[in-house]
């Protein structure tokens, strides 16, 4: 559009210029134009050494995403803003203003190195999965516990997970002198799956698809291998190192807890190794939570022993743990409140932010200061601190059987009475007995003796260095090994005898274990621990959902 005039009266000589002038000198200006940023875009910009900077560089975003997001060099004075996207979001374009002018980005950061390691870097990062970080470091055990304050050896002590006996179990396999490769020689036949780190993975926001494939595809391949049709899968076991309920999902609603793994049919037929069994079914069997002690050689273990018979304790009893106000069942409020009222108990008060109950050294500084040491049931029957206790040569103070007699069988002695104090529940929750005067009246001599038994279990209820081996020691991989051979042998003798179990009754599974030689099924004191609604499931089984939630959420080494 041509311009107008200015309104001026005179007018220089040679302003009426011929048109065709001045679009030859605006053309030859533009054509000039356009030639000399030609020429900087590609020689001097093409001609730069940093050709770095425009290459993409991958980030793999998750320890096994199947997706890679292209990431450019940014310049050396940009601020980054970490964004954490969901692993289902799609990429987002952004788009520039319409009036914006493209302008060359050079930079000169250097390019970062790709170590081997960097995948392992972003896994620690990653807070969502749960094998991420240390806790499966040093073959299962976590990373090394420093002895600032004397509480622990100088060595064999590490931050182990409580639920990690899944890779602890595995690794000890690995060194276990009597595998074969010819399963006709075999006593048992073991299933290397880690269960207990696959329904982990899934527990929280997945549907029950994905919460059980990986079982479905473990069953279906077992069952095409020679070795299954010999028995059925009866001689097969597995380690799960997390408590059964995980892994009892009574329907396929989404909204209920865990898998299906240990109500699949084949399934049934296999022995699982849990931290916590069932009281009413047959196919799993309690092993003891990991301590923090895994020790090298026979004479760490001896040592700790005698350590722990010489201490002074201080304290006639003592806590660690979180009352359950949302669990109307709980006698944690009772104890906590009998603990702060009395002048010779040691209460250490947990909760899901930082505390005491979380450090390892604490823990076992209380429990080495004690003479006893209360152990009431968790978010379910059991609870890694009832182990940690009596590592410290504490005698535990149980008030529900399913905490321990019933559960670890293999590992304890049938005569509780020996190395623990029973207080039934109902004696704190309706009739208000004073713990401290139960416990005060047990004399020095009779304490002395059952803390000797205490100190004595030791051994079998630790896992040894996966990466070593006790020398004549049996440790709770030993004693639960032996264990499945025992039950396998007993089940092959049978077969060939053409004896069936036909009176067997599974809801009374937790009767058995307790029976001595030529004992039978009948009417025990601890039957109302364990009964059943009418017509409905078991008490711990329906409300088992919520008590594995709750766990979840103090699983790393809380003692709540």
């Amino acid at each position: 559009m041509r311009r107008r005039s200015p309104p001026i009266e005179i007018m220089e000589k040679g302003a009426a210029k011929n048109q065709l002038s001045r679009i030859c000198l605006l053309a030859s200006l533009s054509a000039f134009f356009w030639l000399l940023l030609l020429y900087f875009h590609f020689v001097v910009l093409g001609g730069s050494t940093d050709d770095d900077s425009s290459q993409l560089h991958t980030i793999s975003v998750g320890s096994d995403s199947m997706n890679t997001y292209p990431v450019t060099a940014l310049p050396s004075n940009s601020q980054l803003t970490p964004i954490h996207r969901p692993s289902n979001a799609q990429p987002t374009p952004v788009s520039q203003p319409s009036n914006a002018q493209s302008m060359p980005v050079v930079s000169t950061r250097p390019r970062p190195k790709n170590f081997p390691f960097m995948k392992a870097l972003r896994t620690v990062e990653n807070k969502s999965d749960p094998c991420g970080g240390e806790f499966t470091t040093n073959a299962g055990l976590g990373p090394p516990l420093e002895n600032v304050e004397g509480v622990f050896s100088d060595t064999g002590w590490y931050a182990t997970n409580q639920f990690t006996a899944d890779v602890i179990f595995s690794n000890r396999m690995k060194q276990y002198e009597c595998l074969t490769r010819d399963s006709s020689l075999a006593a048992a036949i073991f299933v290397p799956f880690y269960a207990g780190f696959d329904i982990a993975r899934y527990l929280w926001g997945c549907n029950t698809t994905m919460r059980d494939s990986a079982s479905l595809a473990l069953v279906d391949w077992l069952e095409k291998r020679p070795e299954w049709s010999i028995m059925g899968g009866k001689d097969h076991f597995l380690v799960a190192g997390r408590i059964t309920w995980d892994f009892r999902r009574l329907s396929d609603e989404d909204s209920d807890w865990g898998n299906k793994l240990l109500f699949l049919p084949a399934a049934k037929n296999m022995s699982m190794l849990v931290v916590e069994s069932s009281p009413w079914n047959a196919n799993d069997f309690g092993i003891p939570y990991p301590t923090y002690f895994h020790p090298a050689k026979d004479a760490d273990v001896f040592t700790w022993q005698d350590r722990m018979r010489k201490l002074e304790r201080k304290w006639l009893f003592s806590f660690a743990g979180a009352p359950r106000p949302g669990n109307p069942k709980s006698i944690r409020g009772q104890i906590i409140d009998q603990c702060k009222k009395s002048e010779v108990c040691k209460l250490l008060e947990c909760d899901f932010g930082e505390s005491k109950c979380h450090s390892p050294s604490s823990i076992m500084n209380m429990f080495q200061s004690s003479l006893f040491c209360l152990q009431p049931q968790g978010d379910s029957y059991t609870r890694r601190s009832a182990f940690d206790s009596i590592l410290a040569g504490c005698i535990p103070v149980f008030f529900h059987p399913g905490s321990a007699y019933t559960q670890y069988t293999w590992h304890l002695p049938k005569n509780y009475s020996k190395y623990s104090v029973f207080i039934p529940e109902d004696d704190i929750r309706k009739r208000n007995v004073s713990i401290e005067h139960r416990l005060s009246q047990i004399s020095p001599e009779q304490v002395k003796i059952m803390r000797e038994e205490v100190i004595s279990l030791i051994p079998r209820l630790i896992y040894a260095d996966p990466r070593s081996k006790l020398e004549t020691l049996k440790d709770a991989f030993d004693v639960a090994v032996q264990a499945i051979i025992d039950k396998v042998t007993k089940l092959r003798k049978d077969m060939v005898e053409g004896h069936t179990d036909d009176d067997f009754i599974e809801e009374l599974s937790w009767k058995y274990a307790l029976l001595e030689e030529g004992q039978y099924i009948g009417t025990h004191e601890w039957d109302p621990f364990f009964s059943k609604p009418k017509g409905g499931n078991a008490e711990s089984n329906s409300s088992s959902a919520e008590a594995a939630k709750n766990s979840w959420k103090s699983e790393l080494r809380a003692h709540s």
